[in-house]
This record gives structure tokens, sequence and C-alpha cells, in this order.
């Protein structure tokens, strides 16, 4: 494909470890003009894989607390379109999502500064139809507008990389018709180790009393409901269970089958771990 014939959009894709998803995803995106493969040392194929797509590999230097992997590639990497889409190694973008990018991007003027795309999870070897789905994420946004909010300055021990922090954009939001397939959980194993991580940084989050405002989340009502309804669920007994009823019941995720059942649990335990960590953090800053 001529260079001169693919989409004017700059992708950041960050990575560690990534060499079972990252050929899917970068397949996925083999129009975009500029690819970025945000990398933290990772000791398998992924920079050969990332190299042999053309993609330009940039290596992210983590100080512990700020700035995570995706704030620091919009501030530093040599990006030169307008408009920018974030994009994980577990994600897929589908055939029809080149043109409604293209439509975007070269359109000569553009009623929003940046656009919610909706994912669909595949857990145990199936596509969840009800199970956090729908599931909207802003990620394709003008550079100039938008950035990851912050939400604490301590150490979290979850990672390098952005885990729920939301980007924020300055101007007005729409939505993209494309769905995005996302392998997230590829294992039960898989799922354990990564909410094992994000309930340490959910537990932090929550002691600094992160969803006491949600103003700067105005444009987006979806994702500034979801913050608020947490707000309201930490203040509630039972969290753990309430989680799972909320998923299987009031989602409907029993019409997901045995799959969205365990899908369910699994959040309800993944709910259990914030609720004894943020305990634990609570009682260390007592004890000092």
């Amino acid at each position: 494909m001529p260079n001169s014939s693919k989409v004017s959009v700059s992708v950041i894709i960050p990575v560690k470890n990534e060499e079972a998803n990252l050929s899917r995803c970068l397949q996925s995106i083999a129009w975009a003009e500029q690819i970025f493969v945000v990398d933290s040392h990772s000791t398998d194929q992924t920079c050969n894989i990332a190299d042999s797509f053309g993609a330009q590999v940039a290596q992210f230097e983590f100080n512990g607390v700020w700035p995570k992997k995706k704030n620091w590639a919009l501030d530093n990497l040599p990006i030169k379109h307008q408009w920018v889409f974030i994009l994980d190694a577990d994600e897929v973008m589908p055939p029809q999502s080149e043109a409604e990018f293209r439509k975007i991007v070269e359109a000569e003027s553009s009623e929003f500064d940046g656009y919610l795309i909706n994912r669909r999870f595949h857990f145990m070897g199936k596509w969840l139809k009800h199970a956090y789905f729908p599931n909207w994420n802003l990620r394709l946004f003008k550079h100039s507008a938008g950035r990851y909010e912050k939400l604490t300055d301590s150490p979290t021990s979850s990672g390098d990389n952005e885990v729920h922090e939301h980007i924020i954009v300055n101007g007005k939001v729409g939505h993209l018709e494309s769905i995005m397939d996302h392998y997230a959980f590829p294992t039960v194993e898989v799922f354990v180790e990564k909410h094992n991580r994000y309930s340490s940084w959910e537990a932090r989050v929550a002691l600094d009393n992160y969803t006491a405002s949600s103003t700067h989340l105005a444009n987006m009502p979806t994702i500034r409901l979801r913050r608020q309804l947490k707000t309201l669920s930490q203040k509630l007994p039972f969290r753990p269970l309430l989680k799972f009823l909320y998923i299987y019941v009031w989602e409907k995720a029993f019409l997901d089958g045995p799959e969205g059942y365990y899908f369910a649990r699994l959040h309800g335990f993944h709910e259990f771990l914030i609720v004894a960590k943020t305990t634990e953090l609570r009682n260390s800053r007592k004890a000092r």
C-alpha cells in the first residue's frame, strides 16, 4: 500500500512482552500512516515484531509515579498528525474502521475533538454479548486537545501504564461506529494477574478520594455516570456481591452462559480485593 494512501493518524500502542498479541493488533491498523510502539524493555520478540511492521519503537523509563506511559508518549513522541489514536496490543480494529477514520481525519472541519469507541470482550473462548458490553472508551482525539487524567500522586504497584484513567478532551465528544475486539483475558490466570494489579491501583485512588470530583468528565456522561456509581458503591456494604449482581443481572451476563457467570464472579472477587487492599492501606496510614 503506498504511503500516500494511508490514513493521516498517529497510533500509540503501549506494550511490554506482547509478542502473543502485537502482530494481530498491528495487522488491523496497517492503514495508519504513523504507528508508535511504546515499550518497557520487553524481553520477548515484541520489538522485533514492531520493526517488521514498520512501527517506530520508543522505550519508556518509569519513575514509579507519574507520568505513566501513554501521557509520556503524548508529550514526548514526534507525533506529526492532528489526530491520535490509543490502542492496546490486545485490541484489534475491524476492517471498516479504516474508512471511518479516514472520513474523520480528512474532513475540513470537525464537530468533535474526540471520539469514544466501543469494545467487546473475548473471554474463555467466547465473545461476550452482554457482560461489559457496551464498553465505551475515548481513544481517538485531537493531539492538542486531550491528555489522561491524573488521579493520584502515590505509587500504586500497578505497573507503568494507565489503568482506568480516562482521556480528558477539551471539546465535544462523539461516538465511533466501529467496535474493537478486546482479547484482554486469554486465560483465567491472566485475568487474575491483571486484576491483582488493577485492584492495587483502585485501592490507592479510592483512598485518595479520586471519585469525589468528576466535573472534568462532563462531556462524557456515560463515563461520568460510571465514576459516580463507583463513588456511591464505596459507601455500600457487600460490594463484591453487588458487583457480581450488577454484571450478572443488570448487564444480563447470564445470557452469556457459563462464561458470563465466571466473568461476573471474577469481577466480584476483583471488587473484594479492592475493599481488602483499601482497608489495609487505611490501617497502615492510621498506624503512622
